[in-house]
């Protein structure tokens, strides 16, 4: 295992930039980003041969790997650019009727709560946002806080895994569970927990998991997936329509991976190259960097309670994660990111969330001590 200097020797980051915001867009290793421009050189060497002819093999092995990883039978899994991407496909193609609910938490992604509105608007239903306190409560408080908004009329339920503005795991499982005995649809944004926590997609049963390879697996940009139970697959259509179903080659191995895996000319290395990123993941990466990551976030977190900071998350499941946010003294968030970045190289999101600002901390192997001593030197001069 390398130590965390000799790991960031394997990353493509700017050597002058302290980088702690692995979690919005990860950071491609180059063994990774390397397979990745084989691929697309491949491609650029015979496209003809590679996207007419060898596209559903190459596919099918990429799958194949990702549904290893994620412990689900590739064939339920299709790649997508992004988890937005995903859950757009979800979310356009569920039967809501007008006066039906859709029931999330007002710690979701931005992009998906207006994603969630303008679906809902188009076809008079209603998006229902249960609230949660921070910090957090626990784990089986959240679940019946949730679980309280559920009505008659609810017929979806959208959650994230891991939260992207305030970095807490969700209680899925037991939601989903409790979902599915009332026969609501479960929609799971899980752009955070790839390569973060362990997955097994097939044991949480939720009906539809949207994903990214790209942040916590460190796969190119352009890499995402949804996963969709059997049964629920063919309620799923296509965003974009071109032939798969009805291509002259032959039909695909399924109607769900038809559908939605061909989609005309483009580039599909990033996707080919999510086998690499895997094996580097469990190479470099495993339980004993991320126990390492989990004890420098702990270890900050003493530092920043002395500077006014408090934890969003409490609990064993905050502190399993890689990625933590903290409550900042009332500011201008946006103002303080830029302080941070522009005089002390430090990229880190500020986030302005529910009147309050948040400071969201995600370290990976290639982080040290040093960087989180920086942080805190500078929000010691920045914070009043």
């Amino acid at each position: 295992m390398l130590t965390p200097p000799s790991l960031r020797d394997l990353f493509l980051l700017r050597k002058d930039v302290i980088f702690l915001n692995h979690g919005s867009f990860g950071a491609c290793p180059r063994p990774v980003f390397a397979a990745y421009q084989r691929w697309q050189r491949e491609l650029e060497a015979e496209p003809v041969e590679f996207l007419g002819r060898r596209f559903d093999a190459l596919m099918a092995d990429a799958r194949g790997a990702l549904g290893r990883f994620l412990s689900a039978d590739p064939s339920d899994i299709v790649f997508v650019p992004n988890a937005t991407t995903a859950m757009n496909i979800v979310a356009r193609s569920l039967p809501l009727a007008a006066g039906e609910e859709v029931l999330s938490t007002d710690h979701e992604y931005g992009a998906m709560d207006r994603m969630w509105r303008l679906v809902c608007a188009a076809r008079g239903a209603r998006y229902v946002r249960a609230e949660l306190p921070i910090p957090l409560p626990s784990r089986d408080e959240v679940v019946e806080r949730i679980w309280e908004r559920v009505t008659s009329r609810t017929r979806v339920l959208s959650l994230s895994h891991i939260t992207s503005p305030t970095a807490v795991e969700l209680p899925v499982g037991e939601l989903v569970g409790r979902a599915r005995e009332r026969g609501i649809l479960t929609v799971v944004d899980g752009a955070h927990a790839p390569g973060q926590i362990p997955l097994d997609l097939g044991a949480l049963g939720a009906d539809f998991y949207a994903g990214n390879c790209h942040k916590w697996m460190m796969a190119p940009k352009g890499a995402g997936f949804l996963y969709a139970r059997r049964e629920r697959q063919p309620l799923l259509q296509p965003l974009i329509v071109s032939w798969g179903g009805e291509r002259s080659t032959g039909p695909g191995p399924s109607p769900f991976l038809d559908d939605h895996e061909w989609q005309g000319t483009r580039d599909i290395a990033p996707f080919l190259a999510v086998p690499a990123a895997i094996r580097f993941l469990e190479e470099h990466c495993g339980d004993a960097v991320r126990g390492q990551c989990r004890e420098l976030l702990r270890a900050f977190g003493e530092r920043a309670a002395g500077l006014g900071l408090q934890p969003v998350g409490v609990g064993s499941e905050s502190e399993s994660l890689q990625m933590r946010a903290f409550s900042l003294p009332p500011g201008d968030a946006r103002a303080l990111q830029t302080r941070l970045l522009d005089r002390w190289r430090i990229e880190v999101p500020v986030i302005p969330w529910n009147g309050r600002s948040l400071l969201r901390v995600s370290v990976q192997g290639y982080t040290t001590s040093q960087d989180l001593d920086a942080l805190v030197q500078a929000l010691g001069q920045e914070i009043p």
